[in-house]
């Protein structure tokens, strides 16, 4: 009996969010209206064809604002996204050859999954990278890099020579300083 109960109020909770659900949708090809303000007097909102405000400013388009495009100014650095854009995507290029396990644009952080070489088996890497700043600077960026090597068929913590963290640090850098100057010299043009 109880069993019955559960289902029948399962089936009651499904049909109910699908008509809210249905309720909420409309025509997909019509421009949306917005109320701005209602007239002195009156409890009717006047609705306009203008373009919403959002978050990030004037609804424009936002895949710019989020990723890092140029604004109308030619201003180019990330205003949607929490970091640097050209870090970001720098971070992004350089290791992009390695499974990316979370990437979080508004953090800021990626976090890789392990990538084994497949010239070096038996070795095994992984990467954090922090992007610290919404300016594009030397101390901008952080890189944690674990290693592991299998010993006796089971992965062990490894040392991670001194260099390598800062040599990923400074490839970041230098591939952001690419994009920003390609990026600068395409709006200039």
């Amino acid at each position: 009996m109880n069993r019955t109960l559960y289902s029948l109020f399962v089936l009651t909770f499904l049909a109910a969010v699908t008509g809210f659900l249905g309720a909420c949708s409309g025509p997909l090809d019509k421009e949306a209206s917005y109320p701005t303000d209602r007239p002195r007097g009156s409890d009717q909102p006047v609705y306009t064809d203008q373009k919403r405000q959002t978050i990030w400013g004037p609804e424009d388009d936002l895949s710019t604002k989020l990723f890092g495009g140029a604004d109308k100014d030619g201003k180019a650095g990330g205003s949607g996204i929490g970091v640097n854009s050209f870090l970001w995507r720098a971070a992004l290029d350089t290791i992009s050859f390695m499974p990316v396990a979370s990437a979080d644009p508004f953090g800021g952080v990626i976090l890789t999954d392990w990538y084994e070489n497949p010239e070096t088996p038996g070795e095994r890497f992984k990467m954090n990278v922090y992007i610290l700043d919404k300016q594009l600077r030397a101390d901008g960026v952080r890189v944690s890099v674990f290693k592991q090597k299998m010993d006796n068929g089971a992965w062990r913590d490894d040392k991670v020579p001194d260099t390598m963290a800062t040599g990923i640090e400074n490839t970041i850098l230098t591939r952001a300083r690419e994009i920003r100057v390609a990026q600068l010299g395409a709006a200039h043009k």
